[in-house]
């Protein structure tokens, strides 16, 4: 896979020198409503066909869980892109929002796939979901 793994988290590049540890911020919301929800790499895959990385959430986070992405390229071409994620409410605001806190993790989902979707257009690779 050519190039670095890049991502965004508050600003922060993950690229060539993300390691185990780093840690950084997840911002949500919009407007003057924006949370900044803390997170820490739990692990970085870099790999000659797969690259990704692995958050934890940490202490202050409204949820207690993993997030992954992998991407792999796959030896007929195509780029397969794993999201995995497991997830239990941390705060009070989180177990009220059960519904809502649902909705938003599937559109962030969506989010994600989405770009995956801009990136295939872009780079003109097939692209497995």
């Amino acid at each position: 896979m050519a190039g670095p793994l890049q991502g965004r988290a508050s600003g922060a590049s993950l690229g060539d020198s993300a390691t185990q540890g780093d840690r950084c911020a997840d911002a949500v919301g919009t407007g003057c409503l924006v949370a900044e929800d803390p997170l820490s790499r739990a692990r970085v895959v870099e790999e000659p066909q797969r690259r990704g990385f692995t958050y934890g959430t940490l202490p202050g986070h409204p949820e207690a869980g993993e997030e992954g992405f992998l991407l792999e390229h796959l030896n007929d071409g195509r780029i397969l892109f794993t999201i995995t994620a497991f997830s239990r409410p941390a705060s009070t605001l989180a177990k009220l929002g059960g519904p809502v806190t649902r909705a938003t993790q599937t559109f962030m989902t969506q989010r994600y796939l989405r770009a995956l979707d801009r990136l295939q257009e872009t780079s003109g690779t097939a692209a497995v979901r």
